[in-house]
């Protein structure tokens, strides 16, 4: 079994999508989440159970955040964190889309230390460890180099994009496009495949750990919706919104935020 925490989270999200895509297509059991909170597959659960058991019985002394799994102030005590979404893009799993990503991090004190994003049905394994650079199936990957934000391409809801956002109304001359999973946008952000992306609502740490320690370690500026560095493992695990890109434009779209 790998040593280090990136080669062990590379290795379980190659389990996991051989998991996953057992399941997709069908038939599977599904259910809606109480309060609104999506729905959950029987894939989401078997993967959820396979990267608890395996993760927690290598890193005993590590603790774990999960969408899929009670959450636990226990977490809270310890130096290091797994925080993994064990399926990101439920709906598009679903749908029979290919979009959808196992997204999977160690947090120490706070901030991402290794990410690993992989959606198994492109065959396209993001990874990144601190100091180490940033990775797509091994080649090393980097953000966009625009400075300029008019014209620049930008994952983003198209909510996010009302007026009311944006100082004095003026929304950014900005090209949108949307993937429906966020750990699929951050990465494809650290690809340069996209100049930024944003997201204004609170967002569960297990749909940006990941991502954010990829975009970092390619080469991008990440905040939250206020121009405050991410920190993660918090007793509430949520962060207000994400704002990511290419410096120059990731900097220009904090400014215009309202």
């Amino acid at each position: 079994m790998p040593e280090n925490d990136l080669a062990l989270l590379i290795h379980v999200a190659r389990e996991a999508g051989r998991i996953s895509t057992g399941y997709f297509g069908g038939p599977y059991t599904s259910e809606d989440k109480p309060g609104g909170a999506g729905p959950v597959t029987e894939a989401d659960l078997a993967v959820n159970v396979m990267l608890q058991e395996t993760l927690c019985a290598l890193r005993p002394a590590y603790g774990w955040l999960s969408e899929e799994s009670e959450d636990s102030a226990v977490r809270l005590g310890h130096e290091r964190v797994f925080i993994v979404d064990p399926l990101d893009g439920t709906r598009s799993f679903i749908n029979g889309d290919k979009t959808w990503a196992h997204a999977l991090a160690v947090v120490e004190n706070g901030q991402p230390i290794a990410g690993v994003v992989y959606l198994p049905l492109k065959d396209r394994l993001y990874a990144a460890a601190r100091g180490q650079g940033a990775t797509l199936n091994g080649a090393p990957i980097r953000v966009s180099g625009r400075e300029d934000l008019t014209g620049a391409s930008v994952l983003a809801a198209r909510p996010a994009l009302d007026a009311h956002h944006w100082k004095n109304g003026a929304v950014p001359p900005v090209t949108r496009a949307h993937r429906p999973s966020l750990a699929y946008r951050l990465a494809l952000v650290a690809e340069g495949r996209h100049d930024a992306m944003l997201t204004l609502r609170d967002s569960w740490e297990w749909d940006i750990a990941a991502g954010a320690i990829i975009l970092e370690e390619a080469g991008a500026r990440v905040t939250d919706r206020h121009g405050a560095p991410l920190r993660f493992n918090n007793a509430h695990p949520q962060v207000a919104g994400v704002v990511a890109g290419a410096p120059g434009v990731q900097r220009a779209l904090q400014a215009a935020l309202a």
